[in-house]
């Protein structure tokens, strides 16, 4: 015991064999076999074994950064998750380095991407080497900010790409930092755009949009809008701006503009046979009592028009309950529908993304226990799901009547068949990419270069 050495709750590793320079690992005691953080997991063979190619993004807020790696499979294991699901991985083995030390260890490739950290390091890596100290981090090898981009200088790519802006609020949203980061992986110069310090100068011969104190941008190729409900109005403006001034706009002022607006969005489906809960409009007060009979009466959702990520959007179990919402919303002259409310759905919905007339990935989102709205942002939990061939014809449709490249569609299932909820035209990407494994952040961007014809050189 006295020739172990102590180490920290967290530790750096290396793997030269991977051309790993640093990877940040959290030591796990109650984990028998270390993992480290692996995608695009392919079996080939060699001669009659049998090996693994694929891919490490070793740091976690980057996944810019993509180490392509090779190893004999070791073993495949049916592991269980923190989630209590069962699951074949496969093991390699592979020499670490720990500190001054270097052994093997095996791991297994697992996806975990949503994970703090890019590795585990299991019991079986530590006895008879190791004391873990709960209390301290990093006791072999601290690593600065400095440090890191000097070990990974060789893996940043030369801008010899576009120039995408993405024109938003918040450059800290998991979405936003995603589309940056896939941007700068294709080598494409990135630029974060915030919507409240840019301002415009129309002008026939010269339309101008300045940003920040006066600095002229227009040398954009491509914008992607990921504008919050509450800027629509200038943002969507500046989109306009945008588009007048020969940039390609990922999702079009217009568009947006319409997927926004709720009772419009609802009658352009209605009009083209996409299938929809029962819904009612009215202004009246009077009209309270028809209105509920419309829908089938109560139970009933009434949605403010401005609603998002399931804010505003209310569920009335009595008539009487009903019709005190719809009335109160009425007083305060706020413009509501008013839907049936589809039992058998069970609090669950689909979030389908759609890119180009695609449906790229899809995810089942479930309402926590007590709670009718599935969104995640409501403490709904999402899931991989399959969708049916009625499904994906209905998303993409959806997404094609509103002229949305890029869209989320929420489609439920009843005992009529699939029915369209809504269509979102900045849909986050954090649940989806989470619960699907897919990089939808990637798919934007390649979006972008298809439609600018632009032939990326993969290094």
């Amino acid at each position: 015991m006295n020739n172990l050495k102590i180490i920290g709750s967290e530790e750096w590793c290396v793997f030269e064999t991977f051309g790993i320079p640093a990877i940040k690992a959290r030591v796990d005691s109650g984990a028998k076999t270390s993992s480290i953080q692996a995608n695009k997991i392919k079996i080939f063979f060699k001669d009659t074994e049998e090996w693994v190619r694929f891919h490490v993004n070793p740091i976690q807020d980057n996944r810019s950064i993509n180490i392509s790696c090779e190893a004999k499979v070791h073993a495949k294991r049916s592991v269980k998750s923190s989630m209590g699901i069962s699951e074949e991985r496969i093991v390699i083995k592979a020499p670490v380095s720990l500190g001054d030390n270097v052994f093997d260890i095996e791991l297994t490739l697992a996806n975990r991407d949503s994970m703090e950290f890019r590795m585990l390091l299991g019991r079986e890596a530590l006895n008879e080497r190791y004391l873990v100290n709960s209390s301290a981090n990093y006791l072999l090898a601290q690593y600065s900010k400095e440090d890191m981009d000097k070990k990974y200088a060789a893996f940043h790519k030369e801008k010899t790409g576009l120039k995408i802006a993405v024109l938003a609020s918040n450059p800290e949203l998991f979405s936003n930092k995603r589309i940056v980061e896939s941007g700068r992986a294709r080598g494409h110069e990135m630029v974060f755009l915030n919507v409240e310090q840019a301002y415009m100068k129309f002008d026939a011969k010269e339309p101008q949009i300045r940003y920040r104190g006066g600095n002229i941008i227009d040398q954009f190729d491509a914008i992607i809008p990921r504008i919050k409900p509450s800027v629509t109005f200038y943002a969507c403006a500046l989109l306009r701006q945008f588009d007048a001034m020969g940039t390609y706009c990922l999702n079009a002022a217009d568009a947006i503009t319409q997927s926004r607006d709720k009772l419009l969005a609802t009658q352009l489906f209605a009009k083209n046979d996409l299938h929809i809960p029962i819904t009612g409009f009215a202004n009246s007060p009077l009209d309270t009592k028809d209105l509920i009979k419309m829908v089938n009466g109560a139970p009933l959702i009434i949605k403010l028009l401005e609603s998002t990520q399931g804010k505003g959007v209310v569920l009335a179990e009595t008539t009487k309950a009903a019709e005190s919402v719809i009335n109160a919303f009425k007083s305060v002259k706020t413009n509501i529908l008013v839907q049936e409310y589809v039992k058998e759905a069970n609090g669950q919905d689909i979030r389908c993304f759609v890119v180009n007339g695609k449906v790229v990935a899809s995810m089942q989102r479930q309402a926590a226990k007590g709670e009718f709205r599935a969104n995640i942002h409501q403490g709904g939990t999402a899931s991989k799901i399959k969708i049916t061939p009625e499904e994906r014809k209905l998303a993409i449709k959806a997404a094609k009547i509103l002229d949305l490249p890029v869209a989320g569609v929420d489609i439920i299932r009843s005992n009529k068949g699939p029915l369209l909820l809504e269509v979102n035209s900045s849909p986050g990407l954090e649940g989806i990419e989470n619960a699907t494994g897919l990089d939808i952040a990637n798919i934007m961007i390649e979006a972008i270069e298809k439609k600018l014809k632009f032939k990326h050189q993969l290094v």
